[in-house]
């Protein structure tokens, strides 16, 4: 599957002048003889040279500061004066504003992620009073993503401060800010310089631009019909849904609903918590917010029910023990015995009968499974769950991955066997099923799933090309293919008929899975 348009964004830092910092020169931040750094403001901005998709980036904003050792000298009618323009500019509580500007600090911020129009207001106010010092509008940026709620879990989102706190702004964090810049000068105690020689600079260095392997027009469509199906089908917990190239473990969509907006990530995104919203505890609401922010298709697992028929399957094909297409290999009677325990299949009152195992998977009969899991054994059994990646996290260069909930081998007996068989009474993220499935879909080798596809230097433009990890060889190709010929089966006259697509060679899986299931 080609890539046609790549999301790319970063938080780079396009330099500024060393010689003023915005206005206020550096005597004003230097009260006693020492040598002291000013960090360079940088503003966190973007080129989009030969990129077609911008998925976030930084845009300039505002914010102002008083310094009280300027304001300390006016009378207190000043302070008012002072206090009651910036809280009719900007909107605030007088007496709060008032009590900031008489606070005994050096330096009080006022108000941050302010407009340029505010700014600018507030400039000709300064101006139309002379005040020159004391009041001092720094220029920061914020990041600002067009597509709002588009790949919100995979993006996630930054802090006031522009640290990434979730998703691949806090994964990649470090490669995205870059460092500041600054000024170190030795002063006397009246700010008077010392010289050339007792000044050194050191340059900002940009962030790095990230292209990411997520195609739009896929993510787009993947959550409009996630969304439709969450909402006819009463989700009440949202679902997900991950697309990912086999070949090369590029995750090529992954969405989980309900998104959220990433200009506003602490807008909670559900009606019902929205009415209440003002009543909750603060606790309450924190949870609240990171069970929104939570991406479920890395950080939640779940029963998958009888899609981990293509484990039982596969090992059994790899091993010998069965074959795709022996006629009436398999016998089903609605009902199998294991230790004394009796286990239905789902189409108990009506038997599938003789079976090969190809017709085994296409009914998703369990009966056929669970007698190949016993003929696996436990320990063969857990080797291929390990091969498959079953037992660890896949590594994705996402936050927040899980990992599946297994019995401890030494404590699976042979009912426990039975049920892990056909897909039951453990539980696995979505990762780690689509990780499986795609290393039946490539050949039987195991690819590790990503999402970053290449860094770009912002100011060189030398790119780093994140390459595939393949792994090892879970099964043979002779075997990857007999599974991927029987999932095509099962889309084509088995339980996956409504997959099906004119046109398309289509392969797949159905399961159901049990909620709440307590491994």
């Amino acid at each position: 599957c080609d890539i046609k348009e790549e999301y790319n964004y970063s938080r780079s830092y396009l330099s500024r002048s060393f010689k003023q910092l915005n206005g206020v020169t550096m005597k004003d931040y230097l009260t006693d003889k020492k040598m002291t750094h000013a960090k360079e403001l940088l503003e966190r901005g973007r080129s989009v040279k030969d990129i077609s998709t911008i998925l976030g980036y930084s845009t300039p904003y505002n914010f102002t500061r008083a310094f009280k050792d300027k304001l300390g000298i006016s009378p207190k009618e000043y302070k008012e004066k002072v206090a009651k323009a910036l809280s009719e500019i900007f909107e605030l509580d007088y007496e709060k504003i008032l009590k900031k500007v008489k606070k005994n600090s050096s330096i009080e911020t006022i108000v941050k992620r302010i407009d340029k129009e505010k700014a600018d207001k507030l400039r000709k106010w300064i101006e139309e009073n002379s005040l020159y010092s004391g009041i001092n509008i720094d220029e920061d940026t914020k990041r600002y993503y067009p597509y709002s709620n588009l790949a919100s879990h995979i993006i996630g989102f930054v802090g006031s401060d522009n640290q990434g706190l979730d998703g691949i702004e806090a994964k990649y964090d470090s490669v995205l800010v870059g460092s500041n810049g600054s000024i170190s000068k030795m002063t006397d105690a009246k700010g008077n310089n010392f010289g050339d020689e007792g000044e050194s600079y050191s340059n900002p260095v940009k962030g790095k631009d990230l292209v990411l392997t997520i195609d739009m027009n896929i993510q787009a469509i993947v959550e409009k019909y996630l969304e439709e199906a969450c909402i006819d089908n009463v989700c009440t917990d949202g679902g997900n849904i991950i697309m990912m190239n086999p070949q090369n473990g590029d995750i090529l969509a992954m969405a989980t609903y309900p998104y959220y907006d990433l200009n506003n990530p602490y807008n909670i995104n559900k009606e019902e918590l929205k009415a209440i919203w003002s009543e909750l505890e603060s606790a309450e609401k924190s949870n609240a917010l990171q069970a929104m922010w939570r991406n479920k298709a890395i950080a939640d697992t779940y029963e998958p029910g009888s899609t981990f028929k293509l484990v039982t399957a596969s090992a059994a094909v790899e091993e010998g023990i069965a074959n795709a297409d022996t006629a009436g290999a398999f016998a089903c009677t609605g009902r199998i015995e294991i230790a004394g325990t009796r286990i239905k299949c789902w189409r108990y009152y009506r038997p599938h009968g003789s079976q090969s195992l190809r017709q085994g998977l296409m009914n998703s009969c369990n009966p056929v499974f669970i007698g190949l899991g016993q003929k696996i054994g436990v320990s063969k059994y857990y080797q291929y769950l390990n091969k498959f990646g079953l037992l660890q996290k896949t590594g994705i260069d996402l936050i927040g991955e899980a990992n599946s909930i297994f019995l401890k081998e030494e404590k699976v007996g042979p009912v426990e066997l039975a049920t892990i068989s056909f897909g039951q009474r453990f539980e696995v993220t979505p990762i780690q099923m689509i990780t499986m499935v795609s290393t039946i879909a490539n050949n039987g080798k195991y690819v590790q799933p990503k999402v970053v596809k290449k860094i770009i230097d912002s100011e060189t433009g030398e790119e780093t090309i994140i390459e595939p990890i393949y792994k090892n060889q879970v099964i043979s190709e002779k075997t990857a293919q007999d599974i991927l010929s029987m999932m095509t089966s099962v889309v084509a006259e088995g339980t996956g008929k409504n997959a099906r697509v004119d046109g398309y060679n289509i392969g797949g899986k159905t399961g159901t899975s049990e909620d709440g299931v307590n491994t």
